[in-house]
């Protein structure tokens, strides 16, 4: 009997999932794998917190394909090594998956077809995860974007398919099984409780991504444009750690927001829908530069911030006060509680923590990439490597790149009340509003009767702002030449 290889990877999902209907459409037994082969991703190994989402989202696919009849086959090692192990078991005839777009993943996987089909075996990739592929847009040079709108606009006049719906009701299993490894065999559950908080908040899996998706399109999204920038509120959409993992595709929330659309036809429904879109598009840019621009993870792509020169912490003592969300400043501290206890932060305090870390303490923009690649649960080396050049002003459309964000002005716009303060460092949750976002400012009676005791329950400010802006100014200006003036506040 015919069969094929179905490899599963970042593409978690039965629905509009192109390598499993076309692997469906050829006939004969499918046979779904995953394979957990560290070594492949370079530098770049999962962190804990992908690792504890991954776990169970796999098991939430092997339960979907027992419904159909089916089952995930668990496997572990060198990705060559056990394809040809599986080849040999089980006589496969082809072998489909769906593109990755890391620099290293792209040069393997391009050995792995070269190999299997010069060996006379069927091997087809195919796109799951993008609206459109890096290699098919370029602008009217022919050469990559580097500056998001025109990017987006250009993708705006391309059409974008329809998600393929999944209506198969069994998958033609093989006649034998190889042996497959158990879910815990993988040993991607952490060994410390920290990732008690990310099962509270998350639901890994492919319906979980659905419910998520509907959830946003029919609620919080009309407001988007407005409450995006909030972290004290709802609304935002969460979706990044399903769309990294492949429990939903991006065609797929294409479509979802069309269908807001309704009886009026009007694409997009609202203008928070519109800016939603945008950010499925910066998602798009992310893997357009890193696809086109493959040193970016670990380089800037503005060469002369290579000159940049960062501020010495031999004892690592600033930057372990960062991670733990105990600079002094508020709104930085909550969003790094956050990521600490749910494995995701509210994308405006990701820009304000960022600037935080390569502005006010001129660390190097990778010790920030490193913690948030080992604690996002949406851990995305595309998405965390534009954000965080964009934040440090080495990489595309940073513009100002001198930007700084001012955490007291950024904390009193965007958490007026001091609700986000309020959740996520608790020790000032009796701080009045006006107050809690520059407690050192606050007079001794007001701490007192909040129980605040500054250098004790709660750090002074680690950096003066003013003086760590004005050393940001300068040391930008010291790769660049001439003067820099930076607004407070970011746009």
């Amino acid at each position: 009997m015919t069969s094929t290889i179905l490899w599963f990877r970042q593409d978690l999902r039965l629905q509009d999932n192109p390598a499993l209907a076309a692997a469906v459409a050829r006939g004969g037994a499918v046979l779904p794998v995953f394979i957990w082969d560290e070594a492949s991703e370079g530098r770049w190994r999962a962190g804990g917190a992908t690792r504890w989402w991954l776990h169970h989202s796999l098991a939430s696919l092997d339960a979907d394909l027992r419904a159909l009849g089916s089952r995930l086959l668990m496997l572990r090692g060198e990705t060559e090594v056990v394809l040809t192990g599986l080849f040999a078991e089980t006589g496969a005839e082809a072998l489909y998956w769906n593109r990755r777009y890391e620099p290293v993943i792209i040069a393997r996987d391009a050995r792995l077809k070269a190999l299997w089909s010069a060996a006379g075996r069927e091997v087809r990739s195919f796109n799951a995860a993008l609206l459109h592929e890096p290699h098919t847009i370029a602008n009217k040079q022919d050469r990559p974007f580097q500056v998001f709108t025109p990017f987006w606009r250009y993708c705006l006049t391309l059409p974008v398919e329809a998600p393929r719906r999944f209506a198969t009701t069994r998958l033609l299993a093989p006649s034998r099984w190889p042996v497959s490894l158990a879910l815990a065999e993988l040993e991607l559950r952490p060994t410390r409780s920290w990732a008690e908080g990310l099962a509270e908040v998350w639901t890994p899996g492919e319906a979980g991504a659905a419910r998520r998706l509907a959830a946003f399109a029919q609620g919080a999204m009309a407001q988007y444009s407005e409450q995006r920038n909030v972290p004290g509120v709802a609304g935002t959409s969460m979706l990044s750690a399903h769309l990294h993992f492949g429990e939903l595709g991006p065609r797929q929330v294409w479509a979802a927001v069309r269908a807001e659309s309704g009886d009026t036809g009007v694409f997009p429904p609202s203008k928070g829908a519109a800016v939603f879109l945008s950010e499925i598009g910066w998602r798009e840019f992310a893997h357009h530069l890193v696809f086109h621009f493959n040193h970016t993870p670990e380089q800037p792509l503005r060469v002369d911030f290579n000159r940049f020169p960062w501020a010495k912490d031999p004892e690592g003592k600033q930057l372990r006060a960062w991670q733990k969300g105990a600079t002094g400043y508020p709104i930085v501290d909550a969003g790094m509680r956050q990521l600490w206890a749910t494995g995701w932060m509210h994308n405006r305090v990701r820009m304000i923590t960022g600037s935080f870390l390569v502005k006010h303490l001129r660390l190097p923009w990778t010790a920030g990439a490193a913690w948030f690649w080992d604690t996002l649960v949406d851990a995305d080396l595309a998405s965390n490597t534009l954000g965080w050049q964009w934040t440090a002003g080495c990489g595309a459309d940073a513009a100002p790149y001198f930007r700084v964000f001012a955490p007291v002005l950024q904390g009193c716009k965007f958490d007026p009340s001091g609700d986000y303060v309020r959740r996520w460092v608790p020790e000032l949750a009796g701080l009045p509003a006006e107050h809690i976002h520059a407690p050192w400012e606050a007079p001794g009676n007001v701490l007192a009767a909040a129980g605040v005791r500054l250098g004790e329950n709660y750090p002074r400010p680690i950096v003066d702002h003013s003086s760590a802006r004005n050393a940001a100014l300068a040391a930008f200006k010291s790769i660049r030449g001439g003067s820099v003036v930076s607004p407070e506040v970011a746009e």
